[in-house]
């Protein structure tokens, strides 16, 4: 079952597991969220579901925004994000979508804009070298990165917190997105499975000079 939701980042900490082994990791508030809209085949040509997160009040919203939301009849949110999910039927407008529709040991990937190092040349950005004439410059960072295929360590429904192994991109306070992973786990065959019947790989070559391969 695909599953997402929008969250705030908190910041990075360490927790410790059962064998007292430390693992870093990124705290994310983690909704509640509201379904603000459904999106079908049928009228939109696809099916989607709009949660919105973060209470505000309604003046500080546009007019079409505010419209959408009292259309809806949920309160005014500061964040609209669109999740493509399989199984829209169960989500119902007026829905709210907590930190518990993960679980530990979830895989997920994570959307954030990074963080922002204002203006930058291309030495600090991309590596490249200096020439006396070089005076490019470009502003560094403040990009859409996602990090794939991360493990949720700890969820907190009461409190709304999930516990993401390793770094999420974005500073303290930035909005993220978590959803179910994109990357398909590999199944283990065998040990024979990583055994290549291909000549032209090393794995399957027998090298004559070596002793193990000669026969007396």
């Amino acid at each position: 079952m695909k599953k997402a939701i929008i969250g705030k980042k908190v910041g990075m900490t360490q927790i410790f597991d059962e064998t007292g082994k430390v693992i870093p990791v990124t705290v994310i508030e983690a909704g509640p969220c509201t379904v603000v809209a459904k999106m079908s085949k049928e009228k939109e040509g696809y099916e989607a579901v709009q949660f919105g997160f973060e209470e505000v009040g309604e003046k500080k919203l546009s007019k079409p925004e505010a419209g959408h939301l009292k259309k809806a009849g949920v309160a005014a949110v500061k964040h609209l994000k669109e999740f493509r999910l399989e199984d829209t039927a169960k989500f119902e407008v007026g829905d709210t979508v907590k930190a518990d529709i993960f679980a530990e040991g979830d895989k997920v990937d994570v959307t954030g804009i990074s963080k922002g190092h204002g203006y930058a040349g291309v030495i600090k950005r991309f590596g490249q070298g200096r020439t006396p004439t070089s005076h490019g410059g470009g502003h560094m960072g403040v990009d859409q990165v996602t990090v794939q295929n991360l493990d949720i360590v700890k969820v907190d429904a009461e409190l709304n917190l999930i516990a993401i192994r390793g770094a999420v991109p974005g500073p303290k306070g930035s909005i993220v997105y978590i959803k179910n992973t994109v990357k398909t786990q590999p199944v283990k065959k065998g040990e024979a499975a990583a055994v290549s019947v291909n000549p032209q790989k090393q794995s399957a070559r027998v090298n004559p000079q070596k002793a193990s391969a000669r026969t007396k």
